[in-house]
């Protein structure tokens, strides 16, 4: 059994949430365990967990279309979510059932290792990107250790809102270019440590 399906089945025995009792399945993601690039959206919806898979709904189909601009099928990417199990009535995640599912999405990027990693909405930018707003940096890639961290809209926000549609996916193709010019991505400035003095102290 490959790593990806042992933790696939921890991840549908997890009864951290409360949101557990209600689900028809879990929805741990899909894709290579090889892949080079890992979607990350926010939370599974009505149809995903009815079928246990990420983005078969509406926008998973504006997805599938996003990536065969860049010449990309679902067969060659990473697709998963902050979290692994639909809320009630589709709505927003709490922060502890962010937190409750962390840990799965640091193991299955431990697994895959991919060399980029793309967030889908506010949620999971939150997650790599801490204190931005999505208005200001989608479009935009920093690198940590290794690893290109890049910043989308949900592609949800394109079927509330059509003029982000353009938006969407004009970031979408830039996605091969941040690939191959992996090495001249900026990594982030480090804020300086701000050393406490002691009033003892010479």
């Amino acid at each position: 059994m490959s790593a990806l399906s042992e933790l696939y089945e921890q991840i549908a025995c997890c009864q951290k949430c409360d949101i557990a009792k209600h689900r028809t399945q879990a929805v741990p993601g899909e894709g290579p365990e090889d892949a080079d690039i890992m979607f990350i959206g926010e939370a599974p919806g009505w149809n995903e967990d009815q079928q246990g898979r990420p983005f078969v709904g509406q926008a998973g189909k504006f997805l599938d279309e996003l990536l065969n601009l860049i010449n990309l099928s679902r067969r060659q990417v990473y697709i998963t979510n902050v979290i692994k199990t639909r809320p009630p009535d589709n709505r927003d995640p709490l922060p502890q059932e962010i937190l409750n599912c962390r840990p799965w999405l640091d193991l299955q990027m431990e697994i895959i290792r991919p060399k980029m990693v793309v967030t889908l909405g506010r949620y999971s930018m939150a997650l790599f990107f801490p204190k931005k707003s999505i208005g200001r940096i989608h479009g935009t890639a920093e690198k940590r250790e290794g690893i290109i961290y890049y910043a989308m809209y949900h592609p949800a926000a394109a079927l509330h809102q059509q003029s982000l549609r353009e938006t969407i996916e004009a970031d979408m193709l830039k996605i091969p270019r941040l690939l191959a010019d992996a090495k001249n991505i900026p990594q982030p400035r480090m804020e300086p440590e701000v050393k406490q003095l002691n009033m003892f102290e010479v």
